[in-house]
């Protein structure tokens, strides 16, 4: 998962036991680059210390020898009283002695020149040791995973003449600095560790405190609907970014409250508008030819005619029919324009549908139930509203069939009521799928088209949810969900 993926109350959560653990991690580095400093620093310091010493002492065994103090007399000067290798063995340092062409003269102790001393230098040692102001020279080496520096120096007489070269191979023993470097990263590990375990609980409850007010507005925030009254929201103690964003917010609401009222005004404005100019064209239909039929029935009214009686009759059908086309028209759009009453009547949704089914006589209508009682609170009426319009679309849908079949099934859980309506009809095409529950619609050639918009309308009433589904030539099944609410 990205890091910029995780919530903000994650990124300083994280963000915050990161620094710890990169703070602890740069100060272990910075301690063991200063350890190695220092000893670096400490071993170079020693080195001086001893060469100094070392050179102060052979000084000394010269100014008191009897021998002429030239280079050649150097091996007879240093071991005449074992002046070399007492010296070795108080700075406890292997000491060589070379000429100035850089041929060994003497040294200390024979193990160690036998593995790491050749009879004569470098000549680069030499150069640059005669090039060295200092005239010093040190050699940095490792021998079989041993660490040690080698000092090249003068030795000189009384008039500071150089007489040879002092050699002082100087081990490099970290054991001590080692065991100090391991014990300070142990107790800065240790130190770390309590203080990422404080940080952490203190990144938590941070984090927690910071997002609190965040998580109160993205809440707020999800709920926000068009067609419902929003909540305002009230943080109280909120640092002033959070004030300002709770202002926009409520700013935001006010304007989307204005915004939706006069949105849902226009709306009802134009629907009221559509449902006159519907009305008016289903009205116009039956009257034409009830105004057809007047006329020629004047032009043709004959009182000495035999069969007036016959006509007369014929033109009374001719006008009922249409007015009672007319009077469904008007039933048809009143029924559409009452909203549920929603009395909330407490009710068997089972026996309420058996009842509004008894109305139906065709033999292929079969009834289903897992339960003999699933109680609800519903409206009666409108309840059965909805089942009995389902049902005269199912019988509509299947009138050409050979084999008609329409069920109707009731199954409930702990939290929701289903009522199944299938038939085997023709079903519904893709495209007049999406435009099925808009008024005015219709595939018959009867009918206002708002039956299946009226059952959506109370469905939707009650919170509940009306789907389907469809094969061509193969049936349809609407399927009504209601909420249990507790009774």
């Amino acid at each position: 998962m990205k890091f910029n993926k995780l919530s903000l109350r994650l990124r300083i959560f994280f963000g915050m036991v990161f620094l710890i653990l990169g703070a602890s991690i740069l100060i272990g580095i910075i301690s063991v680059v200063q350890y190695k400093e220092e000893a670096k620093e400490y071993h170079r310091d020693r080195l001086l210390r001893k060469e100094d010493q070392i050179r102060a002492e052979i000084a000394y065994v010269l100014d008191q020898t009897t021998y002429e103090v030239i280079s050649e007399n150097i091996p007879f000067i240093l071991k005449f009283n074992n002046d070399i290798y007492r010296i070795a063995d108080v700075h406890d340092l292997p000491i060589n002695i070379y000429d100035l062409n850089g041929k060994l003269l003497v040294k200390s102790k024979e193990s160690f020149t036998e593995d790491t001393l050749e009879t004569s230098l470098n000549p680069n040692v030499l150069e640059g040791l005669a090039n060295m102001p200092t005239k010093r020279w040190v050699v940095q080496s490792e021998i079989d995973g041993v660490k040690y520096q080698s000092s090249y120096t003068y030795i000189n007489d009384n008039q500071f003449k150089p007489l040879a070269i002092m050699n002082l191979p100087y081990i490099q023993d970290d054991d001590f600095i080692t065991r100090e470097l391991d014990e300070f990263l142990r107790r800065l590990a240790e130190g770390y560790l309590f203080m990422l375990l404080i940080a952490t609980a203190l990144s938590y409850f941070l984090s927690r405190y910071i997002t609190r007010s965040l998580k109160t507005i993205s809440d707020k925030m999800i709920q926000t609907r068009l067609d419902k009254r929003n909540q305002r929201i009230e943080i109280d103690d909120a640092s002033e970014e959070i004030s300002n964003l709770v202002k926009s917010y409520n700013g935001m609401i006010d304007e989307l409250e204005n915004s939706a009222a006069k949105l849902a005004q226009s709306e009802r404005e134009a629907a009221w508008r559509e449902m006159a100019k519907q009305v008016a064209h289903e009205i116009k239909n039956p009257l034409t030819p009830m105004r057809l039929t007047v006329q020629s029935f004047q032009r043709r009214f004959d009182p000495e005619d035999p069969e007036i009686h016959k006509k007369l009759d014929e033109y009374s059908k001719t006008l009922i029919q249409q007015i009672d086309t007319m009077s469904s028209i008007a039933e048809a759009f009143s029924n559409f324009a009452k909203m549920p009453a929603q009395q909330n009547e407490t009710l068997n949704v089972v026996f309420v549908t058996k009842l509004a089914l008894d109305i139906f006589t065709e033999h292929y209508l079969t009834f289903g139930t897992d339960s003999e009682e699933i109680i609800v609170k519903l409206d009666r009426t409108q309840l059965i509203r909805v089942i009995t319009n389902l049902v005269k679309n199912a019988i509509q849908a299947t009138e050409d069939v050979e084999d008609p079949k329409i069920r109707v099934e009731i199954k409930g859980d702990e939290d929701t009521v289903c009522i199944l309506v299938c038939d085997n009809g023709h079903g519904i095409s893709e495209e007049n799928a999406e435009m099925i529950f808009e008024p005015k619609f219709t595939t018959k050639s009867s009918g206002m088209g708002l039956g299946l918009a009226m059952v959506k309308n109370i469905v939707e009433t009650y919170n509940g949810t009306i789907t389907f589904t469809s094969k061509a030539e193969r049936g349809t099944v609407f399927k009504v969900t209601f909420p249990i609410a507790e009774v």
